[in-house]
């Protein structure tokens, strides 16, 4: 598949991932992109691909959503998927 390198996150899902104390679980998923297990983080493209949009499972409530840029995941925000 892939491979990443780096990935970085803006100030405002920053923010979120520590306002509900998820900061752990975040590097913990991000340890794995690093390491090229995507498929327990569930790294997958967003529909329609056109847009380009990626997420991965921070845990089973909370996704990330960023794009991907040569081998750079640049997270732009979290969501609540169970809302």
């Amino acid at each position: 598949m892939i491979a990443i390198s780096r990935v970085l996150i803006a100030e405002e899902p920053l923010a979120y991932l520590k306002a509900r104390k998820l900061e752990k679980q975040y590097l913990k998923a991000k340890k794995l992109i690093l390491s090229g297990h995507f498929s327990n983080v569930d790294l997958k493209i967003r529909e329609p691909k056109k847009d380009r949009v990626w997420y991965f499972r921070i845990n089973r409530q909370f996704r990330a959503f960023c794009e991907l840029e040569w081998e750079m995941l640049y997270v732009f925000a979290i969501d609540n998927h169970q809302k």
